[in-house]
């Protein structure tokens, strides 16, 4: 997700909602049609926004809503039962059921349209379609320039593709299959090269997928507010040579300490220092926190280089400390 700079946010707040549908969308991917528990309206979002998921093992997970922004009675979600999946992915296909109730989050947007933006250039990997086909809707509603395209491992792994090919939008949409001919595949730097000028590009999926992206936009010379990214999850960060470190609460002078296993959000928590918290993955910038003195050691994919580079806020969920200290302000 591209990273605003900004003060940590609030815990967004909550509602109930009934799951009206779940449906097998593609091999190993489902999606939950999600409505208010009284039938009524649900609070408005934009397309890019995502609803945090209380599940019924206790994990809580983000999902882009893929619905159009435009209607106001249901979410729609798309979950990839992952096989490295840390238990959300897993609840969500085996615990959770048509009719039964779930506790979810207000729509909050981290990843959001470009209005300005003459032409949008949307490049989803795998379940990284989800956020894109509310950003497809609401384009194609607006009279907005796009272009879509979808990469995934085989047809049968394809997420949406029905719904794709009924679209008003199937025109502007392109699928490429790994296990397809080679001239069907994705040139990502020819399909760069041909996006008009002042193109704005998202993009969303696995990590290899976005890199790849990303790596030839820069490449090409695209500017970084040009560029918009969201990441479903982040690689393990933990590293054999991790040691303690001590965190300062500025406004009161206390120190805690951070262990080598330890994070040093749980460290907060633990010392009584309330963050709000969401991914846990240094994803989604929930606890994002203001840092005084000190030399952070960003691991998070929530930052700009630029912002990681000012070491003047860090992801407490999954960074640590270069320096023997931080001072935070908080």
């Amino acid at each position: 997700m591209s990273g605003p700079t900004q003060p940590p946010v609030s815990t967004p707040a909550t509602l109930q909602v009934k799951v009206a549908a779940k449906r097998t969308e593609a091999q190993d991917i489902c999606s939950l049609e999600l409505v208010a528990t009284d039938g009524g309206a649900l609070p408005a979002f934009t397309a890019g926004a995502h609803i945090d998921v209380h599940l019924p093992n206790g994990l809580v997970r983000q999902y882009s809503l893929s619905n159009a922004p435009s209607e106001t009675k249901r979410y729609v979600i798309g979950v990839l039962r992952d096989a490295a999946s840390r238990g959300g992915s897993t609840a969500v296909h085996d615990l959770v059921a048509e009719g039964s109730t779930l506790t979810i989050s207000t729509p909050r947007n981290l990843f959001p349209l470009e209005s300005a933006a003459p032409h949008h250039l949307l490049l989803a990997g795998g379940i990284g379609i989800t956020p894109m086909l509310a950003m497809a809707e609401h384009l194609a509603a607006t009279g907005g320039a796009f272009t879509l395209h979808h990469c995934s491992r085989s047809r049968a792994r394809t997420a949406f593709v029905d719904r794709l090919a009924a679209a008003p939008f199937a025109a502007h949409t392109h699928h490429h299959f790994d296990d397809g001919d080679a001239a069907q595949k994705l040139d990502i730097a020819a399909t760069l090269q041909s996006a008009p000028a002042g193109t704005h590009l998202y993009v969303c999926g696995p990590q290899g997928f976005m890199d790849a992206v990303l790596s030839a936009g820069r490449a090409a010379g695209w500017p970084e507010e040009h560029l918009h990214r969201e990441y479903f999850g982040a690689a393990p960060t933990a590293k054999a040579d991790d040691g303690s470190f001590e965190l300062q609460i500025a406004s009161t002078g206390k120190v805690i300490k951070v262990l080598p296993d330890q994070t040093a959000l749980e460290a907060l928590h633990a010392g009584g220092i309330d963050i709000p918290m969401s991914c846990e993955q240094g994803v989604c910038g929930t606890c994002l926190t203001r840092v005084k003195a000190g030399t952070p050691d960003h691991r998070d994919q929530y930052l700009l280089p630029e912002e990681q580079a000012a070491n003047d806020q860090f992801l407490p969920c999954c960074s640590r400390s270069k320096s023997a200290r931080l001072v935070l302000d908080l």
